[in-house]
């Protein structure tokens, strides 16, 4: 069989909830279940408010606001409250914010239906299919050591550059990587979000959240990049041998042959995958150098569609048929990043997002720099689900932190990786992040099958954090 090769592999049942994807409750009903929560505290918590200064949390500045708490505005709305007063979120309130997530996160929601129809276009001419049969025939079937270098490449992308949304277009491949050697969607989507989130753990060079986060302490934009290598190192190895472990334990064992096609590609087919190739590259490229937002990436991707269907073979009409069918099958799913939004606006109508951070904030200790440190990375961790935006949580909670830093003797550069480290953590199971939903989304894998599967690794994680907090303390960081 000259145009075969074989490579030894099975796939075990899943022994443990941890690792195992299950059937559980939609992930609708949980995000509801968080609206309504969200709601409530608007009834239990105060409302307050910091004064801002472009856009950035003054210091100090923080004001309870009178709220009416009586039951007769469940059915009211907060848009009737007098000024310089805060009313709880009522039913109707709760319905419109669903509305409103909509719009607020209809960027991201056509660009990942878009990004949908595109890979249906290439699922349907059977380019992926054929790719990822050379791409196993490359490695001789060395699913492990692909998985390193795959992570390990995701990884210095996010750490370095901010890549996050740009990967939306590659989970698609890495998911059908993961079908070919007889794993779950949930396999090749955790490869490269581990991978991303690892990157923005300790952001060596990641614009996003340090072109914010350092100047608002005064430190110089990429300072202290050699201690955040050091633990960027740390947790790639534990995120990539959680990986390995999880494959080990669900996918491979040496017993059952899978085989793969090592014929050359055909001509159309290796056409679209260098179409998409040098359209990642240029990807990358544009949203470094000119900033592009969703409504740019989604005229990139609709580009590459256009493309992409010209020379798949499939005609005007098969090629739209494709496309219409791969946005079905994440259609339902993107619903999910409107009502994740949805929850944000219930907390800003309640204005209760203020009173949280002032309520975290107040717990920190001052007299002792190892206490001070754990409670700024609990108060991150916490406010992350919340305030799920990167650069959103730096310009809230930095100017505020930054001075308890001071006053306890935690450094200004700890102080930073306070705020990466529970951004980071928080972000890869918090069901109110718009872009872990639209990576899920993506992937077809519903949130709670992601939060059975990665709740270790965040375990893991808090625990390094910590660890390395203490570290920065130690030598003075």
């Amino acid at each position: 069989m000259s145009d075969q090769a074989k490579v030894s592999a099975t796939v075990e049942p899943a022994a443990s909830v941890a690792v195992a994807p299950r059937s559980g409750s939609n992930p609708i009903v949980v995000l509801l279940f968080i609206l309504l929560i969200a709601a409530s505290l608007t009834y239990l918590l105060d409302s307050g408010s910091y004064q801002r200064t472009d856009g950035l949390v003054v210091a100090g500045s923080y004001q309870v606001i009178e709220k009416d708490r009586s039951l007769s505005n469940l059915f009211g709305s907060v848009t009737q409250a007098p000024a310089g007063e805060a009313r709880p979120v009522g039913v109707v309130d709760v319905l419109q914010a669903i509305p409103a997530g909509l719009q607020r996160g209809a960027g991201l929601i056509f660009m990942v239906l878009i990004i949908g129809g595109m890979f249906g276009i290439l699922n349907k001419s059977g380019a992926v299919d054929a790719g990822l049969e050379r791409l196993i025939s490359a490695v001789k079937g060395n699913v492990y050591g692909l998985v390193i270098f795959l992570m390990t490449m995701f990884a210095l992308g996010s750490t370095f550059l901010g890549l996050a949304s740009e990967y939306l277009l590659i989970i698609p491949l890495m998911v059908e990587l993961a079908r070919r050697l007889g794993m779950s969607n949930l396999i090749g989507l955790a490869i490269l979000t581990i991978a991303v989130k690892v990157g923005y753990l300790s952001s060596i060079t990641n614009p996003l959240p340090l072109t914010i986060a350092q100047p608002l302490l005064g430190l110089p934009i990429f300072s202290g990049a050699g201690m955040r290598t050091l633990f960027f190192a740390v947790f790639l190895v534990f995120g990539i041998a959680y990986m390995l472990w999880v494959i080990k334990k669900t996918g491979f064992k040496k017993q059952l042959e899978i085989s793969f096609d090592s014929r050359k590609l055909s001509v159309r087919h290796l056409v679209m995958l260098l179409i998409m190739l040098v359209g990642i590259a240029g990807l990358v490229y544009a949203s470094n150098t000119w900033q592009w937002k969703n409504q740019q990436l989604s005229a990139y991707y609709i580009g590459m569609s256009i493309l992409l269907a010209c020379c798949s073979g499939l005609g005007a009409s098969g090629a739209a048929d494709a496309f219409v069918s791969g946005m079905k099958k994440i259609l339902l799913a993107s619903i999910l990043i409107g009502v994740a939004f949805a929850i944000a606006i219930t907390l800003e109508n309640g204005k209760v997002l203020d009173a949280v951070v002032h309520g975290l904030v107040s717990i920190i200790g001052e007299d002792n720099s190892y206490l001070a440190v754990l409670g700024m990375f609990v108060s991150q961790l916490l406010l992350d689900v919340m305030i799920p935006s990167t650069s959103g949580q730096a310009a809230v909670s930095m100017p505020i932190l930054g001075p308890i830093g001071q006053l306890s003797g935690v450094g200004a550069q700890t102080t930073v990786l306070t705020f990466l480290f529970g951004n980071g953590i928080t972000n890869m199971i918090t069901p109110t992040s718009g872009t872990l939903l639209a990576y899920l989304a993506t992937a077809q894998v519903s949130w709670t099958d992601w939060a059975r599967f990665i709740l270790p690794l965040v375990l893991i994680f808090i625990v390094l954090a910590c660890l390395m907090l203490f570290f920065a303390v130690y030598v003075g960081f």
